[in-house]
């Protein structure tokens, strides 16, 4: 076979080696190089300044969350570097149908595989958004209580009153009924004291109520209240409520119980305790 012979040879569908190695043909696959060279500049460039647009959206505006627009600028970056190659692929001629359903057919697997994660995701987008929950608060979600440390996308961070650090899934935070204790600036404590039913229940009365006032945690507004809620097997009980700041909350609720009990044994006032008759038999 002469050197012609072998430039006419056919490799496939009609093309030749000649065909091959001409210059047009040489110069068709340089201008394809150079063109994805490009149009990958050009998505490297624009996924950088949309992402770039997306995160500094937070720090125009305080209200907004910086860790949810950091995830939103990461998927808007890969969306378009994904749609970049896509457009690559096609410049060389690949049909990127098959592709794009492929790609398609392997996320929906992955996201079988990864669903209790990506629904930890979710909820994170959701606590995030509407702030039902912020660092620093103090609440009750999943059937833990704490002061929130942090928020991510996968999990809620809270330290308990015993200062051990607790993690909470996402989704069994935006899930369940969540307390805040922090979002109002005030609180109603609640008390219940019994007193014998032999005590005068007015002298009960106003040492519980004036004990309570007392103390300058107390508010006077809104108005205190204390009545005659039970008559107990053993005593009478009050049941107060007083308002007070949601900061001195829990330590007031506990002062409260000492030195209402204090004051009421300094009046004279009798607070009963369940008492047991024992019969000897053997007497009988």
């Amino acid at each position: 076979m002469n050197f012609d012979e072998l430039l006419n040879t056919e490799i496939a569908d009609g093309t030749t080696i000649g065909d091959i190695l001409s210059i047009e043909f040489l110069a068709s696959i340089l201008g394809n190089i150079l063109a994805a060279i490009v149009i990958l500049l050009l998505g490297f460039v624009i996924a950088g300044w949309a992402s770039r647009r997306v995160r500094n959206l937070s720090l125009r505006h305080a209200k907004l969350d910086e860790t949810l627009f950091s995830f939103l600028a990461g998927i808007v970056r890969y969306a378009i570097l994904a749609v970049t190659v896509i457009f690559v692929l096609n410049r060389f001629g690949f049909q990127t149908t098959s592709l794009v359903a492929a790609m398609g057919a392997a996320g929906l697997a992955i996201g079988l595989a990864l669903q209790g994660t990506l629904s930890n995701v979710a909820a994170g987008v959701m606590i995030i958004m509407f702030r039902p929950i912020k660092i620093g608060d103090f609440v009750q979600v999943g059937g833990e209580m704490g002061t929130v440390k942090d928020i991510t996308l996968n999990y809620t961070e809270l330290a308990t009153i015993s200062n051990t650090q607790t993690i909470v899934p996402n989704a069994q935070v935006w899930g369940n009924t969540i307390q805040n204790f922090s979002v109002y600036t005030t609180r109603r404590a609640e008390w219940t004291f019994g007193v014998s039913y032999g005590s005068d229940l007015k002298k009960a009365e106003e040492i519980i109520i004036s004990t309570i006032m007392a103390d300058p945690r107390s508010m006077k507004e809104p108005e205190p209240f204390i009545q005659v809620n039970n008559l107990g097997d053993f005593s009478v009980d009050f049941l107060v409520r007083v308002w007070v700041a949601s900061s001195d909350f829990f330590a007031y609720q506990a002062d409260m119980k000492r030195r209402v009990k204090e004051a009421l044994d300094a009046g004279g006032v009798e607070i009963p305790f369940p008492t047991r008759t024992l019969v000897n038999a053997s007497a009988e």
